[in-house]
């Protein structure tokens, strides 16, 4: 039986050896940065093709990978399952492309890159690097205390790749680990579960807190007065999942009162974000422009993924990462 993979003409180089050396017979299709279907040299048209496996490779400009990718995919006339470089599927173009009968997997690939960032970020805010720096500068020969992770209390809300990859480098450093997911279970990882239900009761014990949920509608603007007023004094909080997660004025509330030390932020309400949010002006945030993402890895990752998963679906086995309907 002959399967039609459809990928970026950019990223079939990458994986061309690897497809030649799949068992079964592919029909590979290639899309370009303007949005042409090709089937070798010829032009063929995607409202005529059937694609049983659509692997969205980030090759070119990232806003211009998403849309030609998103238009694409519901322009076949049949597709079968998408792998996304998106790790949240919040975007409303994902509920009408599942609804056609489209398995969506999304990516797992970003997991370390954001990891690191999230420690990258809250090591920073420990350590007193800017004070060692001036004292460099002024041959100043003094101890500067520093707060370690060693013993703090973790709160990860999500638990998927991303919540798992911070969890594991947390227990690493001997921090205590709480994760709120939809089944509370602990691991090796994992001191203690709950589910969003728990968030106030958890808050109060958490000396870092870390949104790694996906947005819809439970967790559209959990993080309010009320967990604000629940969370430890002194708390520093970390979001690189999505901004509607996080009621912006209830979080500078507590960061004007002290009930929050620090919140560094990866993602916002509205992106880019308006040179006239307070936001950007905020002395105890750290703000970046979504951009946690973007370690050196993630493209070889996403490779791996990708060589991983096609193969399962050309034998008909359980496929990586693949997200319930309900979930998008």
């Amino acid at each position: 039986m002959v399967t039609t993979l459809a990928l970026y003409i950019t990223a079939l180089d990458d994986v061309r050896a690897e497809l030649d050396a799949l068992a079964g017979d592919l029909d590979i299709v290639t899309f370009d940065a303007e949005g042409r279907l090709h089937r070798g040299a010829t032009e063929i048209t995607p409202e005529e093709t059937e694609v049983d496996y659509c692997w969205f490779s980030q090759r070119i400009s990232r806003d211009r990978a998403q849309a030609v990718a998103f238009d694409m995919a519901q322009r076949f006339k049949r597709l079968d399952v998408l792998q996304t470089f998106n790790a949240g599927l919040d975007d409303p173009v994902y509920k009408k492309i599942a609804a056609r009968g489209t398995r969506i997997c999304n990516s797992s690939a970003q997991a370390v890159a954001i990891s690191e960032y999230v420690f990258g970020q809250v090591l920073s805010l420990f350590q007193p690097i800017q004070t060692q720096r001036a004292q460099q500068a002024e041959k100043k020969w003094a101890t500067t205390p520093f707060r370690e992770i060693w013993r703090t209390e973790w709160l990860i809300l999500g638990f998927g790749p991303i919540g798992r990859e911070v969890a594991k480098k947390a227990k690493a450093f001997g921090a205590s680990t709480t994760v709120l997911r939809r089944s509370p279970q602990t691991s090796e990882t994992v001191d203690r579960a709950g589910t969003l239900a728990d968030l106030t009761r958890y808050a109060a014990d958490a000396d870092v807190v870390v949104v790694a949920c996906p947005l819809n509608d439970r967790t559209r603007g959990a993080l309010g007065e009320d967990f604000f007023a629940a969370l430890k004094p002194g708390a520093t909080l970390v979001n690189i999942a999505r901004g509607p997660i996080i009621d912006d004025a209830a979080l500078i509330g507590a960061l004007d009162s002290g009930k929050a030390e620090h919140a560094v932020l990866d993602v916002f309400h509205t992106e880019p974000l308006p040179a006239r949010d307070r936001l950007w002006s905020h002395p105890k945030i750290w703000l970046t422009p979504h951009t946690s993402f973007a370690g050196s890895g993630g493209l070889s990752r996403w490779r791996e993924l990708f060589l991983d998963n096609f193969p399962r679906y050309l034998k008909g086995e359980p496929l990586e990462n693949e997200v319930r309907p309900e979930d998008i």
